[in-house]
């Protein structure tokens, strides 16, 4: 039985995206790119909303350039590697350019409990908008959310904002640039 994660980047004010649809405060030191590739390991799956397909499938065609980033690089191998599906009723088809990819026009919540109780490890949901429903079901086992020290003032909520849950914390890092890792479990 996989597990079924949620994984965000966000402001400490819990923004996901600021009122531009600007991210570019989340960039990682390569202190926390090094942890995020740790983590990451263990993803079967990926199930990303049209937003952060769009935003992600440059890691299907990375160049590492003259002076490579060994994170990069790492991350580039670890998306490249792993499952995808994208859920959007939007996305035109001939978007999907990565390979070892779905489009899925109708995620429904049992298909998400089914992907994730039979993938060999993580399935990873990323994008506050694809996992509202299953977030607001108690589907999520677990959240990985890194805060950046940033103060945004609005936008994409990470969490669904009629959302009531119970966590219990089971790990936390603190990084050199002020970022803080913090992984939860239901309780």
């Amino acid at each position: 039985m996989g597990t079924l994660s949620y994984f965000a980047n966000m402001s400490a004010d819990g923004y996901t995206v600021d009122a531009d649809g600007k991210f570019d405060w989340t960039d990682p030191s390569d202190e926390v790119f090094a942890f995020i590739n740790e983590i990451e390991s263990d993803v079967a799956v990926y199930v990303h909303g049209r937003r952060m397909y769009e935003t992600m499938v440059y890691w299907e065609t990375h160049e590492p350039g003259p002076d490579p980033n060994p994170h990069e690089t790492r991350y580039a191998e670890i998306w490249q590697g792993v499952e995808k599906i994208v859920a959007s009723s939007s996305l035109p088809e001939e978007a999907i350019t990565s390979a070892r990819t779905r489009l899925v026009r109708d995620l429904r919540l049992g298909e998400l409990r089914r992907i994730a109780d039979y993938a060999p490890g993580v399935v990873s949901v990323g994008g506050p908008t694809v996992a509202a429903e299953p977030i607001k079901h108690g589907l999520v086992d677990e959240f990985r959310f890194f805060v950046y020290p940033e103060v945004v003032g609005g936008g994409l909520p990470a969490l669904p904002l009629d959302a009531r849950l119970s966590l219990r914390l089971v790990d936390s890092r603190t990084f050199a640039n002020g970022c803080v890792y913090l992984r939860y479990v239901p309780r």
